[in-house]
């Protein structure tokens, strides 16, 4: 079928892969455009599709040669739409059990190396699949709506396409919204391990820092040092040392008890 009696700007819309879900009808016609996700080798594209409804026939845009060829009654469409349908419930469903099998690794505190890599990935692609859903839903549920002017319409089957497009915009939207909760669960994981790091860092730097007082004030090149002389100089030296290690740590503990068990209470 040629469509030169097209409106000339809902012909720019049809040839233009690009373009967002859309809906438009004339006195004898109408013309459904869908822009869809696929998962193809485990990424998501997408694909345009423009059908043509006229006289109670329905035909589908073929971009390599640039016409509509027919694909029959609103049965036929019926059929196409619903096979697509039900291949995204299935492709975002995947995404949940990949999504669950992330969240378990948390909590088992055995997360991937790649997490974050992961996460991206799956945010970006629930987040496509959302955002074309939405705009596939609203447009084709205007095509429901003017269809049921033909007695050769399924309203019922067609509304359970539109539920079926509606629910593959809520499941993505229910993915993104646990990729968020697990994006805040793992950053909190990583600022925990963080402080903890940081805890026994200070407390290692604690335990040096008057080795380090010691080692600095013996070894300066002056004159008049104590125990320079002293043939047990070495002995008193260490034994000093050892005192005011204790007296440091035992001052460094006893202020920091409550903060210490805090941080034992957290790490269990």
């Amino acid at each position: 079928m040629h469509f030169e009696t097209l409106d000339e700007l809902i012909l720019e819309d049809i040839e233009n892969p690009d373009h967002p879900s859309d809906f438009e009808s004339g006195d004898d016609y109408a013309v459904l455009i869908l822009r869809l996700p696929e998962l193809r080798e485990g990424r998501v594209e997408t694909l345009s599709y423009a059908f043509l409804t006229a006289r109670g026939r329905c035909y589908r845009y073929d971009r390599k040669e640039r016409d509509f060829v027919e694909l029959g009654t609103f049965e036929d469409l019926h059929r196409l739409l619903d096979e697509k349908a039900d291949r995204l419930i299935r492709d975002i469903r995947q995404y949940h059990v990949e999504i669950d099998r992330l969240e378990e690794s948390l909590y088992d505190e055995h997360p991937p190396r790649d997490f974050m890599e992961r996460w991206i990935v799956y945010k970006k692609d629930v987040s496509l699949i959302n955002r074309l859903m939405f705009h596939a839903a609203l447009s084709f549920d205007l095509f429901v709506h003017y269809g049921k002017r033909s007695e050769e319409f399924d309203e019922l089957a067609y509304a359970d396409i539109l539920e079926h497009m509606s629910r593959i915009r809520d499941l993505a939207k229910a993915a993104m919204d646990k990729l968020d909760d697990l994006h805040d669960f793992y950053r909190a994981k990583v600022d925990e391990r963080m402080n903890r790091n940081m805890y026994w860092l200070t407390v290692i730097s604690a335990i040096f820092l008057p080795l380090t007082l010691i080692t600095g004030f013996f070894g300066m090149n002056t004159g008049g040092l104590p125990f320079t002389d002293d043939a047990s100089g070495t002995a008193k030296v260490l034994l000093l040392s050892a005192v005011l290690e204790i007296l440091f740590l035992l001052g460094f503990f006893l202020l920091n008890r409550p903060k210490i068990r805090r941080f034992r209470r957290n790490a269990r």
